[in-house]
């Protein structure tokens, strides 16, 4: 077994071979604490401060933090009803993140995303909504966009009507309540492209388009930070939308080589909607 600096040693070494150099590959800020595909151990919640002297008063409501509300799905001219990439002749790409797993990945993930200047989309599963509300308005206080991915993730093309579109709307309630609006887009769950049934019930939901991708990361097949950056890299061009997944340490340590990459090629990640927004 590699030893840590040996570990790092062969990163750099894949890194360089997926065409990321070294700043790169110290960007990337790597560790051998986490197996490749392993999930990181979530931070250490802080303590809660302390309590205020005086004499005790009465508990008042909490306020909903004020901010932007939620974009809604938007219909675009000469678009088809599944959309797999943007124009061709624009240097924009759009990377889209699957909305599930550790939400302390999901949050790293975004970080890394903020600190290399990118937005992303982000299609959430329903029950994973549920059991972490407040990531739908970290997502969007971070600048990003948030979308539905189904309720349960199942295999929606094989549903029959009624439980496929179960699906679909029982997610965009979900995110209707968490933060106004539906969602700005909806893909299908496990299946890279929906059926004509599939279309119409998402429209029949509210959202003009599917969306769907040309650029398959395999992150989730925890191959490595840098067999994802190599897979990305090597079929990514204008236009591209990328799929990936929160809930895999792989993820983390493949931004921020992958945006200095992108960056180098001088294309710039942007929102889904951003893309197709002339």
């Amino acid at each position: 077994m590699l030893s840590q600096p040996g570990r790092r040693a062969a990163l750099r070494v894949a890194l360089r071979a997926a065409g990321v150099g070294a700043a790169g590959a110290a960007a990337a800020g790597l560790t051998a604490a986490c197996g490749p595909g392993r999930p990181r151990a979530a931070p250490a919640a802080e303590p809660p401060s302390g309590t205020p002297t005086g004499p005790a008063r009465p508990a008042r409501p909490a306020r909903p933090a004020q901010a932007a509300p939620a974009a809604a799905p938007r219909r675009f001219a000469g678009q088809p009803a599944e959309i797999g990439h943007g124009p061709r002749d624009r240097p924009r790409v759009a990377l889209t993140f699957h909305g599930n797993g550790d939400p302390a990945i999901a949050r790293e993930v975004l970080t890394a995303a903020e600190k290399g200047g990118a937005k992303v989309t982000v299609l959430a599963i329903g029950s994973w909504l549920d059991a972490h509300p407040e990531l739908a308005r970290r997502i969007l206080d971070g600048g990003h966009e948030l979308g539905n991915h189904t309720q349960r993730h199942l295999a929606i093309n094989e549903m029959p009507e009624a439980e496929a579109y179960a699906e679909i709307t029982g997610c965009a309630q979900r995110l209707k309540r968490l933060t106004g609006s539906i969602g700005t887009w909806f893909r299908p769950s496990q299946t890279q492209y929906a059926t004509p049934l599939v279309q119409k019930l998402a429209q029949r939901a509210g959202y003009p388009h599917v969306l769907s991708y040309d650029v398959d990361s395999l992150d989730f097949t925890s191959p490595g930070a840098a067999a994802v950056i190599r897979t990305v890299t090597g079929t990514i061009r204008p236009g591209s939308v990328v799929s990936l997944h929160f809930g895999y340490a792989d993820t983390v340590d493949a931004m921020p080589p992958l945006l200095e990459e992108l960056a180098r090629r001088n294309l710039r990640a942007v929102t889904t909607t951003e893309l197709l927004t002339p």
